[in-house]
């Protein structure tokens, strides 16, 4: 597929929605937004769970609905995963017998993957036998992700599949998701109003705000606007695509990406692994000269590219920074320490890190 146009219009007593997208028709994208922005929305027309008068769905040469043609293909004939914010597993049913169930309604001849397979994959082999009654709730989480995914799906709809599930569930079943993007070319499309989520797997990123799009692009491009700190919060911050280089006796990882080094704390990865680094604009200071003695190990030469005042009248102000060509990075200051320091744009400066502030 080179792409997935979807172009819907709802309206409801209380609220309406109107979008009009172009995703990329790979990896993850993640619509992002508060509560009742219009995201999930979103995604179950995508579904075919809404029928919306004004509506077009394009996934790469197939139409799956257009209001003008009279199309409109119901979800049970539309190519897709879903996985809800519950599990919904059959409680009758065995681990096994529910990934087999969606298995088994797809022809052979569409079958890419083999159940063992994708149990390997999703890490849930030694749970075949067991109950739906005897699994955690990240357990039932990666069944019904696995169970999506063995109906070999064009398309993988998941409605915030981590809400449920408290800090450490979350951050066992982060990395399953993270295979998916990296070894599975089945584009995902991602519903969350976590920053961390948005920031740890999203490829490409649409916000919403009260039914409209705010911005659809690229993931580090929307991360690194200043302009979209009302919707970030004291999360908003960068991210970096990096590789892991190496790993130093001090318990050091090294990371880089284009010519930039990043240091990060503890052994991280594999040598030649994509890792992401996350920087929240609150954990970094500028300095005119390089700094010296001191313990923040990432100190990065940058040039200022932009200073958006949004913020002057409560003290601060967030820099733009340019690392290289592609990476940018958000510095949130004082005013007086802009001020002092005589910040403008065009200016050298060094950009300090804190290495425990990367995530």
């Amino acid at each position: 597929m080179s792409s997935i146009h979807a172009a819907f219009a709802i309206t409801y007593p209380d609220f309406s929605l109107a979008v009009d997208l172009t995703l990329p028709a790979s990896g993850i994208t993640v619509l992002f937004g508060p509560s009742g922005s219009g995201k999930t929305t979103c995604l179950r027309a995508i579904a075919g769970l809404e029928n919306p008068a004004h509506g077009r769905l394009q996934v790469g040469d197939e139409i799956w609905q257009c209001s003008e043609q009279g199309v409109f293909l119901p979800t049970h004939r539309r190519d897709i995963g879903y996985v809800f914010q519950e599990a919904g597993l059959f409680p009758h049913l065995s681990v096994q017998q529910n990934l087999e169930y969606g298995y088994r309604r797809i022809p052979a001849s569409k079958r890419r993957i083999s159940v063992d397979s994708i149990c390997r994959f999703i890490g849930v082999s030694h749970l075949l036998d067991r109950s739906v009654h005897q699994l955690s709730g990240g357990e039932k989480q990666r069944i019904a992700i696995a169970r999506a995914l063995l109906t070999c799906p064009k398309l993988l709809l998941m409605d915030e599949p981590l809400s449920a599930l408290d800090v450490k569930l979350k951050s066992e079943i982060l990395p399953y998701l993270e295979k998916i993007h990296q070894e599975l070319s089945i584009p995902v499309i991602y519903v969350t109003h976590s920053v961390r989520e948005l920031a740890r797997l999203a490829d490409h990123v649409v916000l919403f705000q009260n039914g409209q799009v705010v911005v659809s692009d690229q993931a580090e491009v929307v991360m690194s606007d200043p302009g979209h700190q009302d919707i970030f919060g004291e999360e908003l911050g960068s991210i970096f695509d990096t590789r892991v280089v190496d790993h130093h006796s001090d318990r050091i990882t090294q990371l880089k990406s284009d010519n930039v080094t990043i240091w990060a704390p503890g052994h991280i990865g594999e040598k030649g692994q994509l890792y992401r680094c996350r920087v929240l604009a609150s954990d970094v200071s500028i300095a005119l000269y390089e700094p010296e003695q001191t313990t923040m190990l990432n100190r990065l030469p940058a040039v200022i590219v932009d200073i958006d005042h949004r913020k002057a009248q409560q003290g601060q102000v967030v820099v733009v920074l340019a690392l290289s060509s592609h990476h940018r990075l958000l510095a949130q200051i004082t005013l007086r320490s802009a001020s002092e320091l005589g910040l403008s744009v065009g200016m050298s400066v060094w950009a300090q890190i804190k290495s425990v502030a990367l995530s």
